[in-house]
């Protein structure tokens, strides 16, 4: 890009398409998966991530624009691009995505497993012995629940749900009615496994596996009896996930989503894939049929849905193509066996790093609360959590034991809805008092709070943290905690429940920021504050951790404090809408993202505040919808020696990071960081400083 005055910092030309920004994440995640320096069967799970994110993409963000065009909007982001445009530019990067993930499964990773024991065997490699015992399975556990549907004027086109592997069938003949078809249609219905093992007696591998889909075709004869099969083809079809749920229009916000998610898996079709050997005329059908224009066609040479070829990864138990083994760590003071943790915080905070560090004294301080006598009540923001999980254990015996217990459900999280409806049908029947938070707002802050009786005083305790209360998610996301008994920010946090519970004005915080009413001005004028210093000659400096940054008042800030002399760092995992480097506007902007073993998810935000370091952290991302449309908390970590430790091991050792980092360029592309001496990956560094590896 050419020199730019900076004047006007609105010009299209500084931003990027978040649309098209994040598929560049879905290609980072992918060069994951052809990255010969990790384990093979890390490698197949990274393309099997890069596929289902990919299927998220269509489902979300596809849709919207579809959705946008069919109402004839004009609306057109901070980048200037129109829906029209915009869709031609996906599917331009998509086509090529797509090409090379089945590129590198079929050139690569299946031969490299294959070398390793672990096989897929396809149709044309079967034995004897093999397609005996594979005919057996098909007529006993696939035959009596397939349906197969010949298409006539009696029976059109089946409603197909959603991403569903299906096939498409040409036929030649009459059935027994004297009816002639042409065509038919079979689903796979999900209860059935899309890899099967193959016993070992038959295989000389130590893994051998067939596609369910081959097994099908293998048999598709059998589902229509007397008529010629003349070819058969694989195809899937990804529907629109948004859930349109009109909030100020009904009365009970669980029933409503509980109805669109019946309706979800049958809604507009957004995309078709189909196998590559389908013939032209047939996918052309199919289009007709899922209403969808050419544009909306992708061929794949392969299964069509690769995030399936997980099963290899969880059920091949081979330590030596897996990242080495990894025991997390526990805080020092943590060590020796139980903990009174109400006695430590009180003591001082303590700072958690996950997955780094275990979970587990967020889970210890939620189960001694839900036990103590003197534990009065229990308030917590749930967003994605497993409905038995031992969080959900400790408010039910909280409740169950009379203590007043208050859940924030965030109903509205995608693709967890059904899991938040079931758990709040459980925390109701318990005795919790279930609320969905702000009507138009989803609650997307992680808090929780405790207050205890201790003597005459009423004492409130917290957990603040960037990630969710998800036992799953916590192994495998980066995320920071902070445990504390600091007065101040258990009044924030006891101001921040009761907005979300109860009516009335925004309460003026002590120590938090909070989304929609503070987080994003606190943002900004941070950032002037550090370019007024620049201006007034002194140091400046910006170093800012999170998921993605889009919105446009935010980067507008940053280029300014860029003009103005700032340097500035960005670690932007996914969407990064700033462009870096443009002479006279980002010149002092550098923008890396870091993958790795696992998903990058902290959000920390760092202001060298003319000499006085400012360190936040925050459950929100830079994005429009997190600053503008949530309810999101942002807490700061006063501490001087945890600042510093979480400067060091959240923030600089990503900055050194060598393995797993891309560089964005001035025109929205990523380089990957080389190593040119010595390794270093910040999550290894990290793993080894708090917990066990190998």
């Amino acid at each position: 890009m050419a020199r730019h005055d900076g004047d006007d910092l609105t010009n299209s030309a500084y931003y990027i398409n978040r649309d098209l920004s994040m598929l560049e994440f879905h290609r980072r995640v992918y060069e994951l998966a052809a990255d010969p320096s990790i384990p093979l069967l890390e490698r197949l799970r990274f393309l099997c991530i890069s596929s289902s994110n990919l299927d998220e993409f269509f489902e979300v963000r596809v849709a919207i624009i579809k959705h946008r065009l069919s109402i004839g909007s004009t609306r057109t982001g901070a980048d200037g691009l129109r829906a029209t445009e915009l869709l031609a530019a996906i599917r331009d990067k998509v086509e090529r995505l797509v090409a090379d993930q089945y590129r590198l499964l079929n050139d690569t990773l299946l031969p490299a497993l294959e070398a390793e024991g672990v096989r897929v065997i396809r149709r044309g490699e079967w034995s004897d012995a093999q397609r005996d015992w594979i005919r057996g399975f098909f007529r006993r556990e696939l035959l009596p629940l397939l349906t197969p549907i010949g298409l006539d004027p009696a029976h059109p086109f089946p409603m197909l749900v959603n991403k569903v592997l299906s096939f498409i069938v040409e036929l030649d003949g009459c059935d027994a009615f004297g009816r002639q078809t042409h065509f038919g249609v079979v689903q796979a219905p999900r209860v059935l496994p899309r890899l099967i093992r193959l016993p070992a007696e038959l295989v000389e591998c130590a893994d051998g596996f067939v596609l369910l889909s081959s097994i099908i075709h293998a048999h598709v004869g059998e589902l229509f009896p007397g008529l010629k099969v003349k070819s058969c083809h694989q195809f899937r079809v990804t529907r629109n996930a948004e859930l349109l749920v009109d909030e100020d229009e009904v009365e009970d916000l669980k029933s409503a989503l509980a109805c669109e998610l019946r309706d979800r898996r049958f809604s507009q079709a957004v995309r078709l894939e189909v196998s590559t050997k389908c013939k032209p005329e047939l996918a052309r059908f199919l289009l007709r049929q899922f209403e969808l224009e050419e544009q909306d066609l992708y061929f794949v040479d392969g299964l069509v849905n690769l995030s399936r070829l997980e099963t290899i990864y969880e059920e091949v138990d081979r330590p030596d193509l897996k990242y080495p083994r990894f025991e997390q760590g526990m805080p020092e003071a943590m060590h020796g066996g139980e903990v009174d943790m109400f006695a430590l915080l009180r003591k001082g905070d303590q700072l958690l790093h996950h997955p780094f560090q275990s979970f587990r004294p967020v889970v210890d301080f939620l189960r001694q609360a839900a036990t103590d006598p003197d534990v009065l009540a229990i308030k917590q923001t749930l967003y994605r959590v497993v409905p038995d999980s031992p969080i959900v254990e400790a408010l039910v015996k909280a409740a169950l034991s009379g203590k007043q217990v208050v859940a924030v459900i965030e109903l509205r999280a995608r693709f967890n809805e059904e899991d938040n409806i079931a758990l709040a049908n459980r925390l109701s029947k318990a005795g919790v008092q279930v609320v969905y938070g702000v009507v138009g707002y989803k609650t997307h802050g992680k808090m929780l709070l405790v207050v205890r009786r201790e003597g005459r005083q009423i004492r409130r305790y917290v957990h603040l943290g960037t990630g969710n209360y998800h036992s799953i998610t916590t192994r495998y996301y980066t995320d920071i905690g902070i445990l504390s008994a600091n007065p101040d920010l258990g009044e924030d946090v006891h101001h921040l429940f009761q907005q979300l519970t109860g009516m009335g004005k925004a309460t003026r915080m002590k120590r938090l920021l909070q989304a929609p009413f503070t987080l994003h001005s606190g943002l900004i004028e941070r950032i002037n504050l550090e370019a007024a210093n620049a201006q007034d000659g002194g140091k400046a400096r910006i170093i800012a951790k999170m998921n993605g940054l889009e919105e446009p008042e935010i980067i507008r800030a940053l280029y300014r404090a860029s003009q103005a002399g700032v340097e500035i760092d960005l670690i932007v995992r996914g969407i990064c809408c700033l462009r870096p480097g443009i002479k006279g506007v980002s010149e002092n902007i550098r923008v890396r993202s870091v993958l790795g073993r696992f998903l990058e998810h902290t959000r920390i935000f760092y202001f060298y505040n003319g000499g006085r370091p400012e360190l936040l952290c925050a459950s929100a991302d830079w994005m429009i919808r997190n600053l503008l449309r949530r309810v999101e908390s942002c807490f700061p970590i006063y501490d001087r020696k945890m600042a510093r430790q979480l400067i060091h091991d959240g923030l600089r050792l990503y900055l050194q990071d060598n393995c797993g980092s891309w560089r964005l360029r001035e025109d929205g592309s990523y380089h990957r960081v080389q190593a040119r001496k010595k390794r270093r990956s910040a999550q290894e560094i990290l793993m080894r400083k708090f917990g066990r590896l190998g």
